[in-house]
């Protein structure tokens, strides 16, 4: 097949275009640049630069025959959307407006859509399945969600078929050490701790030692990157496969705590990777964990790769380098 990856310069993308080149498909990159980089583009695989807000770019682009679309291009600071919701607005609703529309003018009707764990919002039980109500507690998720309802509405109305990947988070690198790109401004814990390991930052930050878990500290679901990758590939075969549509998480169903990941970063890097406990921030709950069923019984999906140390050395081995 012929796949455009929109946002495929990014952290994510770099990874999902890697697993589609690598089944044998052809890949083109879309992306601004404005947080992927060069470094993360193939040789074996095409890049177009532009904008999803540039509708005209856009089109020309969609115009290269491509059988289906990931689309992974978003902002996606939980914390920054609830400060620039305007921002979210134009680059994520917006910008998704632009795609299907260019979508359905070249003919495009397969989507796999990165879409997040936040529009679950804080949970009413653990782990969290498909059917747990959505009712995101920032504007990131919000705008997640809205784009869920527009895709299912675009089904409806003008026969889009589409996978929305409700991924928990996404960490690791590369297992076979192929991207090195790092991420730019991370928000999330383990680069941030990789980076303070590197000499990049002065220290971790905690934020509450003091939740009802094990340790005190929050728990959370990662999924490694490429587990994901291959996620995106199953997907797009499913609803090709069987012309429906499908909505699903993609997790490793096991909890690690901050603590933990730290002390198993400091185990891995040998670094001191220095921390100091802050107050809690608000919105943060203290356990959110996976229910990958579904996405083993439809896709026979499975994280592979998504244990701590797995995640730890290969993030540290682009850091490293």
């Amino acid at each position: 097949m012929n796949i455009l990856v929109i946002g495929g310069a990014g952290y994510i993308g770099s990874h999902v275009a890697r697993e589609f080149l690598d089944n044998g498909h052809r890949v083109t990159a879309f992306d601004n640049l404005s947080s992927g980089t060069r470094e993360n583009l193939f040789k074996d695989e095409e890049f177009i630069y532009g904008d999803i807000l540039d509708y005209s770019t856009l089109l020309r682009a969609m115009g290269n025959g491509f059988d289906a679309l990931i689309h992974l291009a978003a902002a996606k600071a939980a914390g920054e959307s609830m400060l620039k919701p305007e921002k979210y607005s134009r680059q994520n609703i917006s910008g998704t407006v632009n795609i299907l529309n260019a979508a359905l003018e070249a003919g495009v009707k397969n989507i796999v859509f990165s879409s997040s764990a936040a529009v679950y919002g804080e949970p009413q039980y653990l782990p969290i399945d498909e059917k747990h109500p959505t009712n995101p507690e920032n504007y990131y998720g919000f705008t997640k969600l809205e784009i869920e309802r527009l895709l299912s509405w675009y089904e409806k109305l003008k026969g889009v078929r589409f996978a929305a990947l409700r991924y928990f988070n996404a960490a690791g690198y590369d297992v076979k050490g192929r991207i090195a790109g790092l991420e730019q401004n991370p928000a999330n814990l383990l680069p941030i701790i990789m980076e303070v390991a590197a000499g990049l930052r002065r220290e971790l930050r905690i934020f509450g030692d003091d939740y009802d878990t094990r340790d005190g500290t929050c728990i959370r679901d990662y999924v490694h990157v490429s587990d994901l990758a291959a996620g995106h590939v199953a997907a797009l075969d499913y609803i090709r496969e069987n012309a429906a549509s499908i909505v699903l998480n993609l997790g490793s169903e096991n909890g690690v705590s901050v603590k933990e990941m730290l002390e198993i970063a400091r185990r891995v890097t040998g670094k001191p990777i220095p921390a100091r406990i802050d107050g809690r921030r608000a919105g943060d709950p203290a356990k959110l964990t996976a229910s990958s069923q579904y996405a083993r019984e439809v896709l026979g999906w499975q994280a592979r790769y998504s244990d701590a140390e797995t995640l730890i050395e290969t993030t540290w081995k682009a850091y490293h380098k």
